[in-house]
């Protein structure tokens, strides 16, 4: 197959600019960057009330387009980036919740078509730097992977923050061999970064490739190694932690990792399109800003966080304008769910900041703060700046989209669930939508389905926080207007903060997107 003529970076959360040093590509370059945890309201450009500058990000939607109706696949990371890197929703595969440590085996099958696989197969150099977090298979000393290890269940708590069996996988896993199902297995050329949420984990420790070079060797210790403490700091688990690993700088690491990249491979190959993704830690809580970042902001260590992942953002824009190649770049920014419950309750308490507005609910929920996410995209000459679309897309459509920037005709084995946006790039679509529907599901595998202004909660709740046992969380309980009600309906047009559930005011509305959801499950995809 033959790809289009076009230079394009994706770049999850930006897009980016500059004089183009290799024109004669004949694909475009793909930077993604992939923030954690980012609200919708945690961005300047869609939020007048934010507290936070995000100068970067704000520039990048000047110079590009701004997504109002972009969603997350999932209101949690691990399903969400499963589906990134698919087109596929994870609530197929029937895996419920997030991995930690060093926990697996990888939930990309190995006859999944990805889309680094795609795009490496239409001639390009293909690079991860960040976290991970779909899975990988650790080994033993005896060779046997590290998560089919029974522990009694007596013995460890798996939601306990103290040393278990999190810590006890670990140290059963002998670090001399090779991960056999990382990203070097699932279409990257190049990886480093980490397996699960960089300084949240039972594993503290940085994998270069298939292997991790310095192992962890002793339990962090809070203390000894100086940590803030602060009402963002206590997300740590006490897991073990490699020699030099410092939990305040991870995130410029991966930011060196992709800048030297760049300068590589234009250095070494600038006639060859490249797909780098970036997946930072920021701004997955703890909220631990490099020494840089530390009070530049007036709301406080989580608003620091935030304007350091804007940093890094201009920062991998600017390397594009030094390079030369920005205007053959693609960028889109973009999050993976919306923001933790910590963040949003304190946040709003102390600083005045609303990192779901003006949405209800936010990480882990299913109503739209916990998956309506920032979404901005910027491709010089493709793109109209200072563009806004209201289309109705899914991060599991990058997928199609890179297919068809490519001219890859896609296989209908592969990405069941992703929709080409490339026409609402290029403003062609002419406000006709895109995706007849949009599917959603919690960690719970609660599932919902969005058509135009409809959407429905095939379930009672939030689908992920419980309002009324949590601490904090009561006071931003709502009356539910439908008791009894199995499934919830809601009118975004005229109700946009889903306050008030229609199940019982149209039925048949209720009834037929219940089954169009059945039948999407049932078909095995979404994607026709």
């Amino acid at each position: 197959m033959k790809p289009l003529t076009i230079t394009a970076i994706i770049v999850l959360s930006a897009f980016s600019t500059a004089t183009s040093l290799t024109a004669d590509l004949v694909n475009p370059n793909i930077l993604l960057i992939l923030a954690d945890d980012l609200g919708f309201g945690d961005v300047g450009i869609y939020n007048s009330e934010s507290k936070v500058p995000t100068p970067h990000l704000d520039r990048l939607a000047a110079e590009g387009m701004l997504f109002t109706d972009a969603h997350s696949p999932s209101t949690v990371c691990t399903p969400t980036r499963y589906s990134l890197m698919t087109g596929r929703m994870l609530f197929r595969k029937g895996f419920p919740g997030v991995f930690t440590g060093v926990e697996g085996p990888c939930l990309i099958e190995k006859d999944r078509f990805t889309l680094p696989q795609m795009l490496r197969e239409q001639g390009y150099t293909t690079a991860m730097f960040g976290k991970w977090h779909i899975g990988m298979t650790f080994s033993t000393v005896e060779g046997k992977p590290v998560y089919e290890v029974k522990f009694p269940k007596s013995d460890y708590t798996r939601s306990s923050r103290a040393p278990g069996e999190g810590v006890a996988r670990v140290s059963l896993t002998d670090f001399s061999k090779p991960i056999s199902d990382g990203p070097l297995h699932r279409g990257f050329d190049q990886f480093f970064g980490t397996a699960c949420c960089p300084t949240t984990d039972w594993l503290y420790a940085y994998i270069d490739g298939d292997r991790i070079p310095v192992p962890p060797t002793k339990l962090l210790d809070r203390e000894a190694a100086g940590l803030p403490k602060h009402p963002y700091s206590r997300d740590n688990r006490l897991g073990m932690i490699a020699p030099g690993f410092d939990l305040e700088e991870v995130d410029l690491v991966f930011l060196e990792k992709s800048k030297a990249f760049l300068q590589n491979h234009v250095k070494e190959s600038p006639g060859k399109p490249f797909f780098l993704f970036h997946s930072t830690q920021a701004v997955h809580l703890p909220s631990f800003p490099g020494k840089n970042f530390k009070g530049r902001t007036q709301a406080g260590p989580h608003g620091d966080f935030i304007f350091e992942l804007d940093y890094i953002v201009g920062d991998l824009m600017k390397m594009l304008d030094e390079l030369g190649i920005a205007d053959n770049t693609l960028i889109i920014f973009t999050s993976d769910n919306g923001p933790e419950v910590t963040s949003v309750i304190n946040m709003r308490g102390d600083y005045g900041h609303d990192g779901a507005r003006p949405w209800r609910g936010m990480k882990r929920d299913q109503w739209e703060g916990g998956h309506r996410v920032p979404f901005i995209a910027r491709w010089p000459g493709k793109i109209k700046a200072g563009s806004t679309s209201d289309q109705t897309i899914c991060l599991t459509d990058i997928m199609s989209t890179c297919a068809a920037i490519t001219g890859y005709e896609m296989p209908d084995n592969a990405a069941e669930d992703s929709f080409n946006i490339l026409p609402a790039l290029t403003g062609e679509s002419q406000g006709e939508a895109i995706r007849p529907y949009t599917l959603h599901q919690t960690i719970r595998l609660d599932l919902a389905i969005r058509r135009g202004k409809w959407k429905y909660l095939d379930h009672k709740g939030s689908g992920g926080n419980n309002y009324q046992a949590r601490r904090g969380l009561t006071v931003f309980s709502l009356p539910e207007k439908a008791p009894g009600a199995p499934g919830q309906l809601y009118d975004l047009e005229n109700d946009p903060g889903e306050t008030t559930n229609l199940y019982y005011d149209h039925p048949e509305i209720a009834k037929e997107l219940k089954a169009l959801l059945d039948t999407s499950i049932a078909n095995g995809r979404s994607r026709s």
